[in-house]
């Protein structure tokens, strides 16, 4: 009798179990996505592609996915585990900071039966985790077990930004991204990326940076994850500890540099020392333990802020302690002279007499290897007052008016006509309303590229007909044009 129960029990447990996890893959989605490509290095033109991802059903009837899944997207369609029905979906919000997107689908059928996964919490190391989704190989769902080997910051590949990371052994291939990883049955982070010559080793986006994503957007609009346009130093050598006067129980990182417009201006100083935020202190090295014999970049708990917040820090200004509190309005693209790179738009450019243009960003530097290394120096600089963004001659488009210029590319230029200019907004109001006979275009090292305007004006329709081009400008400037 005693066996026949337990063997009962065990098939109920079973059961159980096996009910559990059918529900789970319930809401697990696959996304298709045909997204317009921009050609960086010739703006004018795109492509389509098609690709796929992975993506879980939520509360409040969203799927939580990644940014890179659906970024340049122009359609968008999802279907459930164990069906073959696509249904239209929408994207509702992305950040393209945290790799993170929400999507919608007005189809109730679509959510029918569905029991939504919850969000738990940031998992430990050696913790064990199942990651879900339907990755390239096979059209099926697919479910791989692994644990957690590391918790720190880490590059995120879509942005080139630094956030919190979780890193697992469980295998990630191509079509994983946007697939949960469970825990327990709850979410603890979201499919990112993997490192493509190694055996795997894939990264997460942990669920504190889902649930910052997802509180940031309960108004409606997404604000993103604060900077504060700080450059700091780390304090480990001996020397410079002395200089400050500091003591072996006393740690911090040195503010070297404030930018222009930060919003620590007048508050924090160039030469203070920040010895702790929000309470927890900062070692030499610029990391906080954020759990005990855990460290990370001490931005951790920067980033458990939203914009609109005040970040508390205690300081050394001139061997005296004093706290501080910091406003939170501004991200790194507000203060970078080159933007982190760019979706769901098209790029800026303009033509004149053959002669490309366009704002330096970073989806440029990385779709050409000319002048890769002045321009990616570049793109880790601040803004100044003077200067907010960089223009680059991209590329001449060959004629005989361009004659020996054709060898131009990716070329900085910093004054136009000898006068220096703060970004491409500036740059192309000077080019529109030039009245000198010769467009003056001048890098720091004093090399110039001198352009004839009435030529250029005669030679214009004919290059863009040549090179096949419908446009002399890009979609966001012709509206500017016509205001």
């Amino acid at each position: 009798m005693r066996i026949i129960l337990t063997l009962l029990l065990g098939s109920l447990l079973l059961f159980a179990g096996s009910t559990k996890e059918e529900m789970t893959k319930q809401a697990i989605v696959k996304i298709y996505t045909v997204s317009k490509i921009p050609n960086y290095l010739s703006p004018w033109d795109s492509a389509m592609r098609s690709s796929t991802g992975s993506g879980a059903i939520i509360k409040g009837g969203y799927i939580l996915t990644n940014a890179h899944v659906v970024a340049n997207q122009a359609f968008l369609e999802v279907q459930r585990y164990g069906e073959r029905k696509r249904y239209i979906a929408k994207v509702f919000a992305v950040s393209h900071q945290a790799d993170l997107a929400l999507l919608k689908v007005e189809e109730k059928a679509f959510f029918k039966g569905v029991t939504p996964l919850t969000l738990g919490s940031l998992p430990e190391v050696e913790q064990k985790i199942v990651v879900y989704g339907y990755p390239m190989g096979g059209h099926t769902l697919s479910a791989t077990i692994g644990v957690v080997s590391r918790v720190e910051h880490h590059v995120y590949a879509h942005s080139g930004e630094s956030f919190l990371a979780v890193q697992v052994d469980a295998a990630v291939n191509p079509g994983n991204s946007g697939g949960p990883a469970l825990s327990g049955g709850k979410i603890v982070g979201v499919v990112m990326q993997v490192i493509s010559k190694s055996q795997n080793i894939g990264y997460l986006v942990p669920v504190n940076m889902v649930k910052h994503f997802i509180d940031d957007m309960k108004d409606g609009h997404y604000d993103g994850f604060a900077d504060l346009g700080l450059g700091t130093q780390k304090l480990e050598n001996p020397a410079m500890r002395r200089y400050y006067g500091l003591d072996d129980n006393t740690t911090g990182k040195l503010i070297a540099k404030i930018v222009y417009d930060s919003p620590a201006v007048g508050i924090l100083k160039e030469g203070d020392i920040i010895t702790a935020i929000d309470g927890h202190n900062i070692e030499n090295d610029g990391t906080v333990e954020f759990r005990q014999h855990e460290y990370t970049d001490f931005y951790y708990f920067l980033d458990q802020h939203q914009i609109g917040e005040k970040v508390k820090f205690d300081i050394i200004r001139d061997k005296k302690p004093m706290q501080v509190e910091v406003p939170l309005t501004m991200t790194g693209d507000d203060m970078y002279l080159v933007k982190s790179t760019r979706y769901d738009v098209m790029p800026t450019y303009v033509i004149y007499g053959g002669y490309v243009f366009s704002p330096l960003t970073r989806n440029l530097i990385r779709s050409s290897s000319r002048n890769r290394l002045k321009l990616s120096c570049l793109a880790g600089k601040w803004q100044e007052k003077e200067k907010d963004e960089v223009v680059v001659l991209l590329k001449v488009l060959a004629s005989d008016i361009s004659r020996g210029d054709n060898s131009f590319g990716m070329w900085p230029i910093d004054k136009v006509n000898g006068k220096p200019f703060k970004n491409f907004k500036e740059f192309f109001r000077l080019m529109e309303n030039m009245q000198e006979p010769y467009f003056s275009l001048e890098d720091n090292d004093g090399i110039k590229v001198i352009i004839d305007r009435k030529e250029a004006a005669e030679k214009q329709n004919e290059i863009l007909k040549k090179y096949n081009i419908e446009y002399d400008r890009s979609e966001d400037l012709r509206r500017e044009s016509s205001k």
